[in-house]
C-alpha cells in the first residue's frame, strides 16, 4: 500500500493511492495516519479494502508528511562509503547516530526555508524507515518485522552550523523545514528488498546524486537492531539511513549550496518523488 495524508498543513486527511496513482480518501475510516494506525492488524485491514470504491480526493490537493505524530527522527551519518570519502571522513566502525528535530518536518513539496545567517544549506536524499512495532534490544534476524514501511527523506543540512561550530551535528540538521518526508508511506510488503532501490536528487534540473541503496554500509536490519540497543524505537519513529555522494559539500571543483529560488527534485524508485523550492527566511 501507498498511504499518505493530504490537505492544508495542520488539517490533513488520511488517504491511499489507488492502482492508477489517484488519491483516495480514507478519512471516513481513519481519523488520521498516526503511529496507532501502523499496528499490523490495522495495516492488514487497510490492505483488505477495495480501494477503488473509496471516494477520490479533491484534485490538486497538497500532499503532507504521510505520518502524523512522528516521535523522533534518528539519522545515520556517513552510511555510504563514497559519501564518507567526499566528506573527508573515514567509514565509521559503528553507525554514527544523530537526531533531527520533529519541528523540521514538512510535506514533500512544501517550501524549504534557508535559515537566517545560513551560508551552506545542503541537500541529502535518504531512504527513511518507519517503525511499526516497538523495538527494544531487537536481534537483526527479527528487525524487519518491526518495520511498517519506507519513505523518501530529504535530510537538508546547514554545513556551517553542523561542522564549523562547536558541539553536535544536530544544530545544522534540525532547522525548520529541513525534513521533507513523503509523498507516501509505502508498506514493507511492497518493498521486497530495501537494499536495491535507485535514489536520486536534482538541483535546478541538474542530477547531483544518483545511486542505489545497495551501497549502504550498515543495512536496515543492522540499523534497527543497533539503534534499539540505545533507545526504544516506537511506532511512528523514522530512521533516516544516510545519503550517497553528490551533496553540495562534495561538489568539484568547489562546494556549492542552496540559495533562494533553487528547486530540488528528490526520488526513490517505488517510493515517489518530492519537489521543493527554496525561499529566504523572513521574520
Amino acid at each position: 500500500m501507498k498511504l499518505l495524508r493530504y490537505g492544508p498543513a495542520g488539517s490533513e486527511k488520511a488517504g491511499i493511492l489507488d492502482r492508477d496513482g489517484r488519491v483516495r480518501d480514507l478519512s471516513m475510516l481513519l481519523p488520521d495516519l498516526a503511529p496507532a494506525q501502523l499496528a499490523p492488524r490495522t495495516l492488514a485491514a487497510l490492505a483488505a479494502l477495495d480501494v477503488e470504491r473509496l471516494p477520490l480526493a479533491e484534485p490538486g490537493a497538497r500532499i503532507g508528511c504521510p505520518l502524523a505524530g512522528i516521535g523522533k527522527i534518528v539519522c545515520v551519518g556517513l552510511n555510504y562509503a563514497d559519501h564518507a570519502a567526499e566528506s573527508g571522513m573515514p567509514i565509521p566502525p559503528e553507525p554514527v547516530l544523530f537526531m533531527k528535530a520533529t519541528s523540521s518536518i514538512i510535506g514533500p513539496d512544501d517550501q524549504v526555508v534557508i535559515p537566517r545567517d545560513s551560508v551552506k544549506t545542503d541537500w541529502e536524499v535518504e531512504l527513511g524507515v518507519v517503525i511499526g512495532r516497538t523495538a527494544r534490544y531487537v536481534e537483526e534476524a527479527e528487525a524487519l518485522d518491526h518495520v511498517a514501511g519506507y519513505v523518501v527523506v530529504n535530510d537538508i543540512s546547514e554545513r556551517e552550523f553542523q561542522l564549523e561550530r562547536a558541539g553536535q551535528w544536530d544544530k545544522g540538521k534540525g532547522c525548520d523545514t529541513f525534513s521533507p518526508i513523503g509523498p507516501w508511506l509505502v508498506t514493507r510488503d511492497e518493498v521486497p528488498d530495501p537494499h536495491a532501490l535507485p535514489l536520486w536528487l536534482e538541483v535546478n534540473g541538474r542530477r547531483v546524486q544518483d545511486s542505489n541503496t545497495d551501497q549502504i554500509v550498515f543495512r536496515i536490519e543492522q540499523l534497527v537492531s543497533y539503534i534499539s540497543r540505545f533507545m526504544t524505537l516506537n511506532p511512528g519513529d523514522v530512521i533516516s539511513t544516510g545519503t550517497p555522494p553528490g551533496v553540495g559539500l562534495g561538489q568539484k571543483p568547489e562546494p556549492w549550496y542552496l540559495r533562494a529560488g533553487d528547486t530540488m527534485r528528490v526520488g526513490i524508485a517505488g517510493l515517489g518523488e518530492q519537489r521543493q523550492t527554496c525561499v529566504e527566511w523572513t521574520r
